[in-house]
């Protein structure tokens, strides 16, 4: 497993991030971090644009899924709700098929800065094509130390956390007066995702260096600006 992880996720990263300094005026590990960022969420475009399409198709067929709803028999229930879906070609677990991909980026930017990795460079990681830059400048834009922990980058992480969150939430179907188990079970996320998983990327982001809460914000901000771009576009 540790293999697989290096191989696919923190080798890469770790290469891309000194591939970036090297090319950034003054080597500034914090604008590779943000553009890092940018271009993995581009590479992932068509995952998040796949679950926003289906966030929203899922909000346009409640009226269907509620009939579904009232049929007693749950295997019956169940086939006409898959039906429903790939009649209108949804993948329900989109969004979690994201955060799943999402995760080892996180853990992989979090071992680059908190196990040997920047502001030290290691030759030995580098691939043929990458040379180690002349200097690794860990103060973002000059103000900021990555390499520390810092409770504004974190608040900024949770405060932008939930604007993402909260424009998500108005994908979602509205809660029936007879809701399912799955439905309840649905909404109770959505809240959590929009109130509880703010406060806990705050919490988080105090404890670790502001790489990792740069990143999430970041992250957050592309996610945001992409939604209401889809939103937008998408019929």
């Amino acid at each position: 497993m540790s293999y697989l992880f290096n191989t696919f996720f923190y080798n890469p990263l770790y290469n891309a991030l000194i591939l970036l300094v090297s090319f950034i005026p003054g080597g500034d590990a914090g604008v590779a971090v943000v553009v890092l960022t940018i271009v993995v969420s581009f590479l992932l475009f068509s995952i998040s644009k796949s679950a926003i399409r289906s966030q929203m198709r899922l909000k346009e067929i409640e009226p269907e899924m509620a009939k579904i709803r009232e049929i007693t028999d749950k295997q019956e229930q169940a086939r006409q709700m898959l039906a429903l879906y790939q009649k209108n070609k949804i993948n329900p677990f989109s969004m979690i098929i994201l955060m799943l991909i999402q995760l080892p980026i996180l853990f992989a930017l979090y071992y680059v800065f908190l196990r040997g990795g920047l502001p030290m460079v290691h030759t030995e990681l580098l691939y043929s094509f990458v040379k180690a830059p002349a200097a690794v400048s860990m103060n973002f834009l000059g103000i900021l130390d990555i390499s520390q922990k810092n409770i504004f980058v974190a608040l900024i992480a949770g405060i932008t956390q939930f604007f993402q969150a909260k424009l998500m939430a108005k994908n979602q179907p509205a809660k029936s007066d007879k809701p399912s188990l799955g439905q309840d079970f649905a909404h109770s996320m959505n809240m959590q995702m929009k109130y509880t998983f703010p406060a806990i990327i705050f919490l988080i982001g105090l404890t670790l260096p502001s790489a990792l809460p740069l990143y999430w914000s970041t992250r957050n901000c592309f996610t945001i600006v992409q939604e209401l771009f889809l939103k937008k576009n998408i019929k």
